[in-house]
């Protein structure tokens, strides 16, 4: 069952930049960054809020390491902006599997890791009224640096 919105993705062309401006503009502090090869993204991760669930919810903003992944295609044809959003769930797998039932497309076979050491998976946008949906676990070490 989805429990919250994880987070937001945000694409963006200069990553210190736009942090900054989130800093500066509504306070948010930056809780996390990281480096993710396989996703070719450099992210910052500020936390918004927390629930009553452990989880917290954040804006996610990436900055593409390579013109090739899946972030450099989005933002070269559309430029900065809301790229996903994500839900919380205690079980990606099993949530992933009910939605694929009910005939979304899921994107991964099985769920990579993503920020934070979380599970996550994405559903096919052209499926969820062409936004792309992002399912996450969080790691429950997540929880505690919080």
């Amino acid at each position: 069952m989805l429990t919250r919105i994880d987070h937001i993705g945000i694409a963006c062309f200069d990553l210190d930049k736009t942090v900054e401006f989130y800093r500066a503009t509504y306070g948010f502090e930056v809780s996390h960054t990281e480096v993710n090869e396989e996703q070719g993204v450099r992210e910052a991760m500020l936390r918004i809020n927390g629930t009553s669930d452990g989880g917290a919810s954040y804006l996610q903003l990436l900055q593409p390491t390579r013109e090739d992944s899946p972030v450099g295609k989005w933002l070269a044809k559309n430029g900065e902006g809301v790229h996903h959003i994500a839900f919380g769930t205690a079980d990606v797998d099993a949530d992933a599997a009910a939605v694929r039932d009910k005939g979304v497309r899921v994107l991964y076979d099985e769920p990579r890791t993503g920020s934070m050491g979380s599970r996550i998976t994405f559903l096919h946008p052209k499926d969820c009224h062409g936004v792309l949906t992002e399912l996450v676990t969080s790691a429950p070490s997540a929880h505690k640096e919080h």
